[in-house]
C-alpha cells in the first residue's frame, strides 16, 4: 500500500519546497487537489523539483476543459515526471460548474463517463496508434494535424482516476477507470458495503476484474501521543466531517452507519453561519467511523488494520496542515507512510 498526502492551493515555489520535503520524508506521493490555484501547475512544479514522488490531480475539475485541452495537459505531465502521473478527475459540484466555471454540467455522470473515453481516444492518437475519431453524444473531437499533436512520450499509458461516491458513478468507475478518488467523508461500512459491491457489478458489466480498479483513500487522522495534540486533530476532524456531512448528496453517509438525520441538522446549521454547532453535532462515535485516531507509534498497524486489502493508496488529509504548524511533524507523517509500506508489502 503507497502513502500520499493531500496538497492545495499552494504558490509553485512552495510546491516545490514541499516536494523536496516530501521525498526526504518517506512518502509515495502528492495528490494535488484543485482549489484557488490549478492541480496541473502543482504537478508540474512538482515533477521538476523530484524524481521520486508519485504525482495525482485528486482531482481536477474536468468539464469547464475540453477533453482536449486536460489529454494535452497530462501528456506533458507524464512526459515530464516520466511516468509518475495519476490523472485524477471529478465532476465537481453543479453550482460551481455553471456559476463559476461557466461551463455545462448535466447529466454529470455520461459526460464524465464520456469525458474519460474522449481522453483516452486522444492519448491513443498522440502516440500515434489511431486516428482521432471520436463522436459522443457530449464531445467531438476528428481533428489533429501533425503540428498540433505532442507526439509519442516514453510513458503514454496515463493511468485515470475519478471522484466517485454514488452507486451509478461508482459502478460506472468499475467499468472503465483505473482507480477511484474516494471521499475523504467515509467510513469502511460504505466502502465495504456500498461502494465495492457497485465497483464490481461496474467491472462484471464490462468483463473486468474489480481489482484492476484501484482505491485511493484520503483518511483523517486523530493522532499524538499526549490527549492535548490529539484533541487538535480531532477539532478538525469534526470541522471536515461537518462540512462535508452538511452537503446533501452526502447524508447517506451518515444513514449507513447510523446517523440519520445528521446531514439535515448540519446544512441548517450552516445556513444559520454556526460553525461551532456543525462541529459539537460530529460526536466521538461518529468519529470513530469517519477518522481514525492512534498514538504515533501505533498509527501505522491502525490504518493498516482499517484499510489493509483495500486500499492501493492511503491519503493522509491532515499532513500539510501538520506541517504547517510544525515540519517535524510531518516528518513523523513520513514514518507512518515507511512503516506501512514495510508492513504491506512483507
Amino acid at each position: 500500500m503507497e502513502v500520499d498526502f493531500i496538497a492545495a492551493g499552494n504558490r509553485l515555489q512552495r510546491v516545490q519546497d514541499l516536494t523536496r520535503h516530501a521525498s526526504k520524508a518517506g512518502f509515495s506521493g502528492i495528490v494535488f487537489a484543485e482549489a484557488g490555484r490549478t492541480a496541473y501547475l502543482s504537478v508540474a512544479a512538482a515533477a521538476l523539483a523530484a524524481d521520486d514522488l508519485d504525482l495525482n490531480t485528486g482531482i481536477a475539475v474536468a468539464f469547464p476543459r475540453s477533453p482536449m485541452v486536460t489529454a494535452k495537459i497530462a501528456w506533458e505531465l507524464a512526459d515530464a515526471s516520466d511516468g509518475r502521473f495519476t490523472l485524477g478527475l471529478g465532476p465537481q459540484v453543479k453550482a460551481h460548474i455553471e456559476r463559476r466555471y461557466g461551463a455545462e454540467f448535466d447529466p454529470p455522470g455520461p459526460r464524465l463517463r464520456e469525458y474519460v473515453e474522449a481522453v483516452r481516444a486522444i492519448f491513443r492518437a498522440f502516440q500515434g496508434e489511431e486516428r482521432l475519431n471520436f463522436e459522443g453524444r457530449y464531445y467531438r473531437h476528428t481533428l489533429l494535424p501533425s503540428q498540433w499533436s505532442p507526439g509519442p512520450i516514453r510513458h503514454p499509458d496515463i493511468p485515470i482516476y475519478v471522484s466517485a461516491v454514488g452507486p451509478w458513478m461508482t459502478a460506472m468507475a468499475g467499468e472503465i477507470a483505473d482507480g477511484i478518488h474516494v471521499h475523504p467523508f467515509h467510513s469502511p461500512t460504505y466502502i465495504d458495503q456500498v461502494l465495492l459491491p457497485r465497483v464490481a457489478e461496474g467491472a462484471a458489466r464490462a468483463g473486468r476484474d474489480p481489482a484492476e480498479v484501484d482505491l485511493a483513500v484520503p483518511v483523517f487522522t486523530i493522532v499524538g501521543d499526549t490527549e492535548e495534540e490529539r484533541r487538535i486533530w480531532r477539532d478538525y476532524a469534526r470541522s471536515q466531517i461537518a462540512f462535508y456531512g452538511s452537503t446533501k448528496n452526502y447524508a447517506f453517509q451518515f444513514d449507513v452507519v447510523g446517523f440519520e438525520g445528521t446531514s439535515a441538522r448540519l446544512n441548517d446549521a450552516m445556513k444559520a453561519g454556526d460553525m461551532a454547532a456543525m462541529a459539537s453535532l460530529i460526536t466521538d462515535d461518529m468519529l470513530q467511523h469517519f477518522a481514525v485516531e492512534a498514538s504515533w507509534d501505533d498509527l501505522a498497524d491502525a490504518l493498516v488494520a482499517r484499510y489493509g486489502g483495500t486500499a492501493h493508496r492511503l491519503v493522509f488529509y491532515f499532513a500539510e496542515p501538520a506541517r504547517r504548524r510544525d515540519p517535524q511533524l510531518f516528518d513523523r507523517f513520513g514514518e507512518v507512510a515507511r512503516a506501512i509500506r514495510t508492513t504491506t508489502a512483507a
